[in-house]
């Protein structure tokens, strides 16, 4: 089957490569990498092995060789070399300031007749109940309160 990511190291990438995998100093996976994509070079330079041979010289599989040709191909030499990806989602908050300036300050009033303190769920419902939030979960209470210097959590 035909090769969909071709790998051709310019050649101050591959240099680059050469100097990373002759200090030896860095992470293994990033290493691997290295190796992998210098295997895979099809420039002048490069030895242009197989797939199959890169896994089984470098004890890695055959996906990890297409992944970091890919990633190689798509997004650059640095991302290539990265063992780790990125994470790429950013949560929205669930409360502003004054939400929570509301949240703690139910969760430091009396709790409700018949229960002895606040639990996270009340303090949520309460909360929802009053209509500061449409919707708010206990767990969103617990993390808020965490935040805080207060004995309540």
């Amino acid at each position: 089957m035909a090769k969909k990511y071709r790998v051709t190291l310019t050649r101050l990438e591959r240099n680059e490569l050469e100097q990373l995998l002759s200090a030896g100093k860095a992470d293994v996976r990033r290493l691997s990498h290295a190796r992998i994509l210098m295997k895979s070079d099809e420039s002048k330079w490069g030895p242009m092995w197989l797939d199959s041979d890169i896994a089984d010289a470098l004890d890695v599989s055959v996906a990890t060789v297409e992944r970091v040709r890919r990633r190689f191909v798509e997004e650059g030499l640095e991302t290539a070399l990265s063992p780790y990806r990125q994470p790429r989602r950013t949560y929205q908050r669930k409360l502003d300031g004054d939400q929570e300036a509301k949240l703690i300050a139910i969760a430091c009033s009396t709790p409700p007749e018949g229960h002895g303190r606040w639990s996270l769920r009340m303090i949520a419902d309460k909360m929802v109940e009053l209509e500061f939030v449409d919707e708010l979960s206990h767990e969103t209470v617990r993390q808020t309160l965490k935040k805080t210097s207060s004995s309540l959590i």
